[in-house]
């Protein structure tokens, strides 16, 4: 394609390169560069080709590489670059066509088709692909339809006929149901061929009912005759004549009027009826089919050749998993109740995958199949799903309301107390139960809210009590309807059934396994020693009697703080039980309201810390015990985002590192690692001023350790970057200058607008502690009505602040962004002092840069656009006509030929030398000196604090920094103080009325710290040079 002088090749190569982008992309190395050919070497703009091909290349980047070549259909695609119109037909009938390309998926297909219709539920709808006599599923997921059209073309080249009259057709019905299904009101309802295998009285039940669909609650004979060569399956009508067929009639009318002479209902109600029957009837034609061997495992009643792998189907449907073989005969079946876990393990060096189902029945088997990914997430789905609608439980120890705030557990052949929250006089409201008792939840509640609470509500079907049921105590069956007498016998007769309790004591338990790190020992010196009780509590390790463990979980709240050294201190000690209260509130541990913010209780938990020093050592120690032994998981996850946000706080003591850093690099759980680098941050970065902010807790809270957030720029374009606990403002900045590619930081700042205010960050604050400090100023001085808690919301945008060395053409990118975008609106404001000749000549580049290059520039819409083009004290200057005149006449010159951002560096360059280039202007009232007016336009910039003339923008006066001795500002004023105050001279006091006091005391404040580190920078220099001079 490069430098190909032939037209017809040139235009074969390009449908070529699109055909292959269609199929398969570059490399990410690579793809810029062809990216790059494909716009710059490709067929002429107007006919859009180029524009089409990189379409197709982002498609395929998208759904992945294909597995077959290109199909005839995408070749004639490809030529007159139109979409690929595909024709879908229906079970009953009708056909939706739809448009696709070389990288249409399955489940794209199946989600355009689903929208056409209006069908809600779309789980377990699938395409089909069609071929002579062979019918494949294509599914609903990320297979290509073009490498099924391509390879039905392929097998018709075989059996002798041309790829473009390859009989293929597509079709779309239901695969699959779910074991929760309900029939509803969709247009997609069985296929009359799966009447195939009904015998008589049901197949002419079907047929009845087909007929009521097709022609009312109206029997007519004829009709009916006429049609049953539709409702019949055809091996049935070969030999359906005179007696024969008759029969048949008689068979449907017998059946119509059993069924509708008493009740006619819909239509509806008997497409609804069908689909129930046909998914009842045929589970294993409402299956997915995968082949597979079978690896490991009991015999299967079928002969197996001993070092041979059984080839057999696995057919997953709404009942449960069923081992076929190529005869369809069931050799093996598992309901979803008798699945325990199904596992996939990885690849074997030659790419075999395999799975493997668990029963209850403790029997293991394994089968290779290049589908095992794909069924255990089937699988799984089916058993997350019944798990989250069940309403059964099975008890998985005895369990006996003792009283106080302990429940008794038998497990692994011990007695445990463990602690409850509830008292004496509630022990009545807690079922009691034995180990393999079906509980059924009360009404309204299902297993979903087994992982929401640490109690549900339900009956013991042995007693027929009901009570609170503690849901670390029992096992959700997955299954909607009663479960058999034969699945809760393998409850009973399993040895040990896995809950997240026996995880954690099996953990504990296994002299062979590397145990989690406790404060036991450090416990055992620093701790205080706790109060004697007189409850039996025994810990699941160690099996001491009747001494409270301070270090491990528990449920009661702390009368005093864990450690030593807080004994005495009676503030530290007060602020360190209402965290451990809240600690418990927030991990669920004790009941509380909801909290009114995601910060309600965080703030409780980290304020003391962050006040006393001597506190952050015993939040340490309060989070590490509440996560040792904690047998709820809910809980335990809860405590995990405690401790995520406590380490990018502050660290703990040296004293304490050690034993923090064991515990979380000896704990299995995700957010451990997180923690640990945390931890190392906070140590290099320095401790926090304030709680966490509302997006920190917030993205734990979403099992998210990142945060990204948006930085605005003024040019109204915007970046996600990504900030954590330990951020800076500098740090903030510098990834943004990293981000855009600008040659240096210095200059820009971050703000906060938050209301009608825009605040500077200062570059050595932690990001959120400024944000969170900003938050709780703005609520302090806003008035609160009814309690209700004020939120506030606030953006943050990165700006040019100070511009000491700028210089327009050095930088593009930050013209572009900053200062062009920066000087602009300044400009129009009519700040700066400008002659009539250089508003026009301004105009013109300002209109340049507001029109795109390939835009005409609006000329005859040039009065409307004044305000936008010439500063607003200008405007009057000469009448729309003459403005309309002279700008038109100046930008037909040259500035015509130049493009937009040229134009917009070319305006930056003409103000740049003017002596307001880069100025914060503010329009105050002074009334402090008589000799000059009362409003006055105050520039801040390099050159210091300059006072001009609000009408005539002439400069009154100029205060270098360095003549600045002191200012201070308030919500109405700045009073500024010029001269030397040393040997009792006051200097002179500027007294100014302006509601942006804050703004320039920041910017004095900076332009003063600048130009002090620039002269400590180019004093150590020259020392540096005078020294290797020596």
């Amino acid at each position: 394609l490069s430098n190909n002088p032939s037209k017809s090749s040139t235009a074969r190569g390009w449908i070529l390169l699109s055909l292959c982008v269609g199929c398969f992309a570059p490399s990410d190395r690579f793809m810029k560069y062809l990216c790059c050919f494909i716009r710059e070497h490709g067929p002429a703009p107007n006919t859009g080709y180029s524009k089409y091909i990189e379409q197709r290349l982002r498609r395929t980047v998208k759904n992945g590489t294909r597995h077959q070549p290109p199909s005839y259909v995408e070749l004639q695609a490809t030529k007159s670059k139109n979409p690929i119109v595909l024709a879908v037909t229906f079970m009953d009938g009708t056909v939706k066509t739809v448009n696709a390309d070389s990288a249409t998926t399955a489940k794209e297909l199946c989600d355009a088709l689903a929208d056409k219709i209006g069908l809600k539920e779309r789980f377990g709808f699938s395409l089909y692909i069609a071929l002579f006599d062979k019918v494949s599923s294509l599914g609903s997921g990320s297979d290509h339809i073009m490498d099924a059209v391509s390879q039905c073309e392929q097998y018709a080249k075989e059996q002798g006929r041309q790829e473009r009259n390859a009989p293929w057709r597509l079709f779309f019905r239901k695969e699959i149901f779910t074991p929760w299904h309900k029939p509803k009101k969709e247009k997609i309802y069985p296929d009359r061929k799966l009447f195939l295998a009904v015998w008589e009285e049901d197949l002419a039940g079907l047929a009845a009912q087909q007929y009521y669909v097709d022609h009312g609650p109206e029997m007519d004979v004829d009709k009916l005759e006429q049609s049953l060569h539709l409702y019949i399956p055809e091996f049935e009508m070969k030999n359906a004549k005179g007696s024969n067929q008759e029969r048949w009639l008689q068979l449907v009318m017998h059946a119509f009027r059993k069924r509708f002479s008493q009740n006619q209902p819909t239509t509806m109600q008997v497409k609804q009826d069908v689909v129930s029957f046909a998914r009842c009837k045929w589970p294993l034609l409402f299956s997915r089919f995968y082949e597979a061997y079978k690896f490991a495992g009991p015999a299967l009643p079928k002969n197996e050749v001993q070092d041979v792998l059984l080839k057999v189907i696995i057919a997953v449907n709404w009942t449960g998993v069923f081992v076929v073989d190529d005869e369809e005969q069931v050799l093996l079946e598992f309901s979803f109740p008798e699945i325990v876990c199904i596992t996939c393990s990885s690849p074997t060096p030659d790419g075999t995958e395999s799975f493997t189902i668990e029963t209850i029945g403790q029997i293991e088997y394994t089968f290779q199949s290049p589908n095992s990914e794909d069924i255990k997430e089937l699988v799984e789905y089916f058993l997350d799903g019944l798990k989250k609608r069940s309403t059964f439980l099975v008890a998985l120890h005895d369990y006996k309301p003792t009283g106080n705030i302990h429940l008794s557990v038998r497990c692994f052949g011990y007695k445990y107390l463990m602690p409850l929250q509830h008292s004496h006089n509630d022990v009545n409201t807690y079922l009691t139960f034995k180990r393999g008792d079906l509980l059924i939840l009360s009404e309204g509640i299902t297993g979903e809210a087994l992982s929401k609470s640490q109690f549900v509500r339900g009956e013991n079907t042995r007693t027929g009590l009901q009570g609170n049921i503690p849901v670390e105590l029992v096992y959700i069956i997955p299954t909607i309807k009663k479960p058999t007498v034969e699945i809760m016998d393998m409850f009973v007769k399993r040895p040990e059934f896995e809950s997240p309790m026996d995880k954690q004591v099996a953990i504990m338990t296994n002299a062979n396994s590397a145990r989690p790190y406790t404060l036991e020992r450090f416990a055992a010196d620093n701790f205080r020693v706790p109060s004697r009780r007189t409850t039996l509590t025994i810990n699941p390790r160690r099996h001491d009697r009747g001494v409270p463990q301070l270090w491990s979980h528990g449920r009661e709240p702390l009368k005093a703080p864990l450690l030593k050294k807080l004994i005495g201190k009676e503030d530290p000690s007060r602020e360190a039980v209402i965290a451990y209260m809240a600690i418990m509130k927030y991990m669920g541990d004790h009941p509380s309201r909801r909290p009114r913010t995601s910060t309600e209780l965080t703030d409780l938990i980290f304020r003391g810390p962050l006040k006393y020093e001597i506190l952050r050592d015993e939040i340490y120690c309060q989070l590490m015990k509440q996560l040792t032994n904690n047998y709820n998981i809910l809980s335990e996850e809860r405590g995990w985002e405690l401790l995520w946000l406590c380490m990018g706080l502050f660290p703990p003591s040296q004293s304490l590192l050690k034993e923090v850093t064991q515990f979380v690099r000896t704990r299995p759980h995700p957010v451990a690692a997180d923690c640990y680098n945390r931890l190392q941050k906070t140590l290099r970065a320095g401790q926090r001023k304030f709680p966490p902010h509302q997006v920190e807790v917030e993205a734990i809270q979403h099992k998210t350790t990142q945060i990204f957030h948006k930085a605005f720029f003024p040019d109204n374009s915007d970046e996600a970057i990504e900030v954590d606990s330990s951020t800076k403002a500098r740090d903030f900045c510098i990834r943004i200058v990293n981000r855009l590619g600008l040659s240096t930081p210095h200059g820009f700042s971050l703000f906060v607008k938050i209301g009608d205010k825009v605040i500077s960050v200062p570059e050595n604050e932690f990001f959120f502690d400024f944000v969170r400090q900003l938050g709780d100023w703005v609520r302090q001085n806003r008035t609160i009505r009814d309690g209700s808690y004020m939120h506030f919301t606030y953006q943050v945008f990165f700006m040019k602040k100070l511009w000491l060395n700028t210089v327009p053409g050095e930088d593009r990118i930050a013209d572009l962004i900053f200062h062009y975008p920066q000087e602009l609106p300044k400009y129009l404001r009519g700040y700066h002092k400008v002659s009539r000749q250089q508003a026009v000549e301004m105009a013109a580049l300002i209109l340049r840069a507001r029109t795109r290059d390939d835009k005409q520039a609006p000329l005859a819409q040039l009065i409307q656009l004044l305000p936008e083009l010439v500063p607003r004290d200008m405007i009057k200057a000469y009448s729309g006509g003459d403005w309309k005149k002279l700008i038109s006449s100046t930008y037909s010159g040259s500035v015509e030929s130049m493009s937009s951002e040229e134009a917009k560096i070319a305006f930056l360059e003409q103000i740049a030398k003017w002596p307001t280039f880069g100025s914060a202007f503010f329009e105050v009232k002074q009334s402090s000196d008589p000799s000059i007016p009362d409003r006055l336009l105050i520039a801040i910039n390099k050159s210091g604090v300059n006072l001009y003339n609000q009408e005539t923008k002439e400069r009154i006066v100029n205060y270098p920094f360095t003549s600045i001795s002191n200012w201070t500002s308030g919500n109405t004023y700045f009073h500024m103080t010029i001269g030397n105050l040393m040997k009792g001279n006051r200097g002179n006091r500027l007294l100014l009325e302006t509601t942006l006091g804050y703004k320039m005391d920041d910017l004095l404040t900076s332009y003063i710290k600048m130009l002090l580190s620039s002269s400590h920078n180019e004093t150590t220099a020259s020392t540096d040079i005078e020294t290797d001079i020596l």
